[in-house]
C-alpha cells in the first residue's frame, strides 16, 4: 500500500466570455490546451455518443462543441461547476465543459471506474490496479503530480469515498470476488471494515456524511466509524447503483432479486434510511436501468422508468407521489454500454436523454413538465454536466 499526502489547495476557475470562433477553434481535434481557453457555454451540459462529446447550452440546449474521441467513453463531473472526467482507453482525461473542449491533463489508470465527488474532493478509482487518485475537486487541472493517492491490497473494480476528516472508504476485492469494504483514517490506518458484503458495488453519501456501499445481499453503512450491514429482505437482493442527497438520510437504489436472469428488468426499487438502518422496496410499476436514478434538490428519489416518465418518490413516506412524462416507452438493451435513455438531475432541472430519437429534453422539475428540446445530430449516450 502506498500513500501521499499533500496539503489541499483551494483555486478557483474563473469564466470569461469569448466569441462563438474562438469556440469552435478551442474544441477542434481531440484535445487542447492543459487550460483551454474559456468559453461562454452556460450551464454546460455533455453527452457522450459512438466515436466523441457533444458540449451543450444547459439553457438552450444549443449544441456549442462536437469533441471526436473514438471508442466507448464514460462521463463522470468533478463538482467544481466547470470540469468533467471522461474515462478513455488509458485514464480519466479532464474535459472542460465551459470551454467545450478536452485538456490535455490526463490522470492515468489502467481500466479507469468509479469517480466520486464529496465534500469538495474528488476520488477516481482505477480498477486494473486498486489505486485511489484524491484530489481538491476545484484544482483538478493541477493534474496527478498534485493529488494523494492509496492502493488498495488487490486490484478490482471497486469505489472509494473520501470524507471530510480525510479518512477514506473503500471496497475490498480481486479479480474473483469482492467481499467488503474497509475504512482508513486519514493517515490511512484501518478503522474498521465488514466481508459480509458480496459483490460489492457502487456507493451513495446520505446526509451526515453515511456512506452506503451496495451488496448481493443488502447494503453496508458506515457511520461514526462504524459499519453497519442491513440485509435485503429477499435472500438475494442485489443493489449495484444508488445515488445519495445531502438533504436527505435516505438512499436511492436499485433492486434486483433473479440472480439467474440474463438481464433483468426489475421494477421495484430500494430506499435505505442511514439513521434507522431500515431497507424498503418501492414498486415502480415500470421498469428502469441503472442510469435512470437520481436525486431532485430537495432530496426527492427520482427514476425514469421505461415507460417514458420521471418517478417521484417521497423517501421518507416510501411512495410515488408523482409521474412525469418525458420520453417514448422504451426497453432495456442487453448489452449495458448500448444507449438508452439516461437521467442528470441539476437544481429544478432534469435532462433527460432519448437515443430512439437521437433526442435530449429538459424538464422543469417544479412546474413537472418539459420545457425544451433538442434534436443531436449522432445518438446521445452517457449525460452530465457542470456542478457544484
Amino acid at each position: 500500500m502506498t500513500s501521499r499526502t499533500r496539503p489541499r489547495r483551494r483555486t478557483a476557475v474563473a469564466l470569461s466570455s469569448l466569441t462563438v470562433a474562438a469556440l469552435a477553434l478551442s474544441a477542434c481535434g481531440t484535445g487542447g490546451a492543459a487550460e483551454p481557453a474559456p468559453a461562454s457555454v452556460t450551464d454546460p451540459i455533455a453527452l457522450t455518443h459512438d466515436g466523441g462529446i457533444y458540449v451543450l447550452d444547459g439553457g438552450t440546449l444549443e449544441l456549442r462543441s462536437e469533441i471526436e474521441l473514438p471508442g466507448f467513453n464514460r462521463l463522470n463531473a468533478v463538482a467544481d461547476g466547470r470540469h468533467a472526467m471522461v474515462s478513455t482507453s488509458t485514464g480519466f482525461r479532464v474535459l472542460d465543459m465551459g470551454a467545450g473542449a478536452l485538456t490535455d491533463v490526463e490522470y492515468p489508470a489502467p481500466t479507469p471506474g468509479h469517480v466520486v465527488n464529496h465534500h469538495g474532493r474528488t476520488a477516481l478509482f482505477a480498477d486494473g490496479t486498486g489505486e485511489v487518485t484524491m484530489l481538491d475537486s476545484d484544482a483538478v487541472l493541477d493534474g496527478p503530480d498534485a493529488a494523494d493517492t492509496y492502493t488498495t491490497p488487490e486490484a478490482h473494480h471497486g469505489v472509494a469515498v473520501e470524507l471530510a476528516d480525510g479518512s477514506l472508504v473503500t471496497t475490498l476485492g480481486n479479480e474473483e470476488e469482492r467481499p467488503g469494504i474497509v475504512a482508513l483514517d486519514a493517515a490511512r490506518n484501518e478503522i474498521t471494515r465488514n466481508e459480509d458484503c458480496p459483490g460489492v458495488h457502487g456507493e451513495a453519501t446520505a446526509r451526515g456524511e453515511a456512506v452506503v456501499i451496495g451488496c448481493e445481499t443488502g447494503v453496508l453503512i458506515y457511520r461514526d466509524g462504524a459499519i453497519t450491514k442491513v440485509d435485503s429482505p429477499t435472500p438475494y437482493g442485489r443493489i449495484g447503483n444508488q445515488a445519495g442527497s445531502d438533504v436527505s438520510p435516505v438512499t436511492l437504489g436499485d433492486y434486483k432479486q433473479d440472480e439467474a436472469a440474463e438481464l433483468e428488468r426489475p421494477t421495484q426499487v430500494s430506499l435505505i434510511d442511514t439513521e434507522t438502518n431500515r431497507l424498503q422496496l418501492v414498486d415502480l410499476g415500470t421498469s428502469y436501468t441503472f442510469r435512470s436514478l437520481s436525486r431532485g434538490p430537495e432530496g426527492e428519489a427520482l427514476v425514469l422508468g421505461t415507460d417514458g416518465s420521471i418517478h417521484e418518490i417521497d423517501p421518507a413516506a416510501g411512495s410515488v407521489i408523482r409521474t412525469i412524462p418525458v420520453i417514448e416507452a422504451w426497453e432495456e438493451p442487453l448489452d449495458w454500454q448500448q444507449a438508452r435513455p439516461a437521467l442528470f438531475v441539476r437544481g429544478g432541472t432534469a435532462y433527460v436523454t432519448e437515443p430512439g430519437a437521437n433526442a435530449v429534453h429538459a424538464v422543469d422539475l417544479a412546474a413537472g413538465e418539459v420545457t425544451n428540446s433538442a434534436t443531436l445530430p449522432a445518438t446521445p449516450n452517457e449525460i452530465t454536466g457542470a456542478s457544484a
